[in-house]
């Protein structure tokens, strides 16, 4: 079975691909790299996970080898993607490692890198990273470490701790929760006494949204709130896979539904109607927040719509800046702009305030102190937004792989507007779209954008013909 392995990290299929002896491998690699170019000894690192059930024996493995190579470890246990990244500069580590798929099925699990920063490593770390990986011999064998068998805590709760949160992991969420609070007029938010619909997917977010929301005076039915990795549904925040949240929304009478996926750092909406506002409009109602308070650039990567860029022509002093996709590129632009702002249209949004990742906690504070704000329903504050139709297909890889795809669509399109920072996006009068190899799954990406839904249809059905 494929192993990924890239800028976005490394990820598996449990049991096949992703296994101990890997896990061992990326620890010992990602120390190596790390001993390059950190003087201290020995290192300190921060580990964290999600909540899919292999995550615990993972985790054992990780912490046994980084314990064989003379570092010290903080273990989190399970803790959001944001809230570890925030809490590996809270805690002065010179990097962290997470196990994490993401939104990827039940099935895979991942490893995820975080710099001493608290952010995703770019492309040439990256890069350098899996080189001392692939150095790494593969042919000892994998003794299971005593801590395997160790059961999770049975508390629940944020201040008595969550299943499977260690009390360090308790405190890097309190704090997390606190440093977002602090982002927003969190009593005028409070004053609105809003009913939200919270979907965690059973995943490592539940504990941190929950509380958030409820320091925010939200009203809550949570749904798939316990860390059991045991996804009730697709864990890709899509709207296919959110009917139950758009019909508990609407049988509720809730103001919003927010959807997380299994770490926490995408998210989705629906509004008051119970209908699905996706992923895109996360990152576009977060910067019409944050940008009508303090005006600067936001940057969005190239595949996010262009109603980031409406937004911010209707704000003086604003500007959307365009960066190739993946989070470490979106970051990178962020800081060489001064970015107020940023993310991508996964339903991810990074504030500087909190830290280098993709917050989903940031993402639903944004939400709700617009429409506190406003003291308009969400489905109005969209519908005031310049509405495009955003059609996104995946494809399995054909013979011959991106990068001859690429090439072929460059040469159909070759007296258009091209960009090829980040595979091939093609603008053009009626919409654009992109073309681009997934970072974490072994497919191809078409995005495509338009006015009217049947021209980006259209546009998809063109870059499938081109593939045959």
């Amino acid at each position: 079975m494929t192993l990924m392995m890239g800028v976005s990290g490394i990820r598996g299929i449990v049991g096949q691909t992703m296994t101990p002896e890997l896990v061992r491998r990326a620890a010992s690699g990602f120390v190596a790299f790390l001993a390059g170019a950190s003087s201290r000894r020995p290192l300190r690192l921060l580990v964290a996970r999600d909540s899919r059930p292999s995550g615990a024996e993972l985790a054992a493995h990780l912490l046994s080898e980084l314990a064989a190579s003379g570092c010290t470890a903080i273990d989190l246990g399970i803790v959001s993607t944001p809230c570890a990244g925030r809490a590996v500069r809270r805690l002065a580590c010179d990097g962290g490692i997470l196990l994490t798929a993401s939104h990827n099925p039940a099935q895979y699990n991942g490893i995820k890198f975080l710099t001493a920063e608290g952010g995703a490593p770019d492309a040439k770390a990256a890069a350098a990273i899996i080189e001392h990986i692939h150095a790494i011999s593969a042919g000892a064998p994998v003794v299971s470490p005593p801590s395997v068998r160790a059961a999770p805590p049975a508390s629940h709760g944020l201040r008595a701790g969550l299943p499977g949160t260690t009390p360090a992991g308790a405190e890097a969420l309190r704090e997390h929760v606190e440093a977002v609070l602090a982002t927003v007029e969190a009593e005028r938010i409070r004053a609105a006494r809003f009913h939200v619909v919270l979907d965690s997917v059973c995943g490592a977010g539940g504990g941190e949204g929950l509380a958030l929301l409820e320091a925010l005076g939200c009203r809550v039915t949570h749904m798939g709130a316990e860390p059991t990795g045991e996804f009730p549904h697709a864990p890709e925040p899509v709207e296919e896979n959110l009917t139950e949240l758009a019909e508990t929304v609407r049988r509720a009478g809730a103001d919003a539904g927010f959807a997380q996926d299994p770490d926490a750092d995408r998210l989705a909406i629906v509004d008051e109607t119970g209908r699905y506002v996706g992923e895109e409009y996360t990152l576009a109602l977060s910067a019409m927040n944050v940008l009508g308070a303090r005006p600067g650039a936001a940057v969005a990567n190239l595949s996010t719509s262009r109603m980031i860029d409406d937004v911010a022509a209707a704000i003086p002093g604003c500007r959307v800046e365009r960066s190739a996709v993946g989070e470490a590129n979106v970051v990178e632009r962020m800081r060489a702009t001064g970015a107020v702002i940023g993310g991508e249209g996964n339903g991810g949004v990074i504030d500087p305030r909190i830290g280098w990742i993709r917050d989903s906690l940031v993402a639903m504070a944004q939400a709700l102190e617009l429409m506190a704000r406003r003291e308009q329903p969400l489905s109005r504050i969209v519908a005031s937004i310049p509405r495009y139709e955003i059609v996104k297909a995946k494809l399995d890889l054909p013979a011959g792989g991106v990068r001859a795809i690429l090439d072929r669509v460059l040469t159909a399109y070759a007296k258009g507007r091209i960009s090829d920072v980040d595979g091939v996006r093609v603008d053009r009068a009626d919409g654009w779209f992109h073309v681009r190899g997934s970072n974490t799954e072994p497919i191809l990406r078409i995005i495509a954008e338009a006015k009217d839904r049947g021209v980006a249809e259209r546009m998809i059905d063109e870059v499938r013909g081109l593939i045959g």
